[in-house]
């Protein structure tokens, strides 16, 4: 993910409210203890006892038949277009999603794929807009092979697919023979926020994944379930990627304590981004998107005051969050109370006045 970094200033202070994103979370004394505790053996031959019971609790949790222990998201979106296309075939999904703007052109690079960005406000396309980019075979243009959205959509706000678009969009793909795939990042923000399980919002998508390194608070993976048949080929890429582990039960283990303690809690980062968004929305000149789960972007250029000189101002009183595609992003998560969220607000009051 592309952040506008700042330079680097010996006489800064240190980071006391970390807004930056839900990937910046330690892991709490309860989880290390857990990792501590946590059974091991080879990954990379299917016997280590603590990632196979955390794939069998998120092929459950997803209503899917298998699922397999990623290091990263990004590999998990990269395994799965790897399985579901060949070289020259096209992949849809908005034009601010992961898959185009921020894997590192992966997708082009190993697998050959033309990704078409379709255009749609907060992140998403609606359905007729994926239905008319669809068009019929023909030896002049590549093979539509799958479509894709991001649940929560990042860019979009953090904002959350509606059940009726999803499964709209699940009907046009397979009327049409296309592979369906979630990238489920922040897809139990989604399920919290709404209420629906999380088997429910990913149903009809033949793979999906979830990651434990943003808010569920994990230092490391994601876990990408499918069909058996789909799980084993995305296995053949996970050992050619150099993504097979060994000992890795260490670190399943705190996804799987994740799952045990920290998903009902989300709805506080829920609370947390809510009352970040009022408190600035007081503020003369700021304009501020409402936020549907924990991210909260906001320009406080009608302030008198830049997105630049915001961050830096902040920064320099411990408080760290960062430019995003010309916005200010800040995202909430386990390791940022309300009290760092009022102080924030009041931290960005003076900064305005001060301007």
């Amino acid at each position: 993910m592309h952040y506008t970094p700042l330079p680097r200033d010996p006489k800064t202070p240190p980071v006391r409210i970390n807004l930056l994103s839900d990937t910046q979370t330690r892991p709490t004394p309860a989880m290390r203890e857990a990792m501590a505790r946590a059974e091991v053996g080879d990954e990379q031959i299917g016997d280590d006892p603590s990632v196979n019971l955390l794939c069998e609790r998120v092929a459950d949790l997803l209503g899917k038949e298998a699922a397999v222990f990623m290091p990263s998201g990004t590999m998990c979106n990269v395994a799965a277009t790897l399985v579901h296309c060949r070289p020259g075939d096209e992949i849809l999904a908005h034009e601010t999603a992961h898959i185009i703007a921020r894997e590192g052109g992966a997708h082009a690079a190993l697998g050959g794929f033309q990704i078409t960005p379709l255009k749609g406000a907060d992140g998403q396309f609606s359905p007729e807009t994926f239905r008319k980019a669809l068009h019929p075979p023909t030896r002049y243009q590549p093979p539509q092979t799958v479509v894709s959205v991001e649940q929560t959509a990042n860019i979009g706000g953090g904002t959350i697919w509606n059940k009726a678009a999803l499964d709209e969009v699940v009907k046009i793909a397979k009327t049409h023979g296309l592979a369906t795939h979630m990238d489920g990042a922040r897809l139990l923000n989604a399920c919290v926020a709404t209420g629906i399980a999380a088997r429910d919002m990913a149903a009809g998508w033949d793979s999906a994944w979830i990651d434990f390194s943003k808010g569920l608070g994990a230092p490391i993976g994601g876990v990408i379930a499918g069909s058996r048949e789909f799980i084993d080929e995305v296995w053949h890429w996970k050992q050619r990627l150099g993504g097979s582990m060994r000992q890795a039960g260490i670190c399943a283990a705190a996804c799987t304590y994740a799952l045990d303690h920290h998903v009902d809690r989300l709805a506080e980062d829920h609370a947390n981004a809510r009352a970040l968004a009022r408190g600035l929305s007081q503020i003369n000149g700021i304009e501020v998107q409402e936020p549907e789960t924990n991210l909260v972007f906001f320009k406080p250029d009608g302030s008198g005051v830049t997105g630049e000189k915001m961050v830096k101002g902040l920064r320099k009183c411990g408080v760290l969050l960062a430019t995003m595609d010309g916005r200010i992003r800040a995202c909430t998560h386990l390791d940022v109370t309300a009290a760092m969220i009022e102080e924030t607000v009041g931290l960005v009051r003076e900064i305005v006045r001060g301007a």
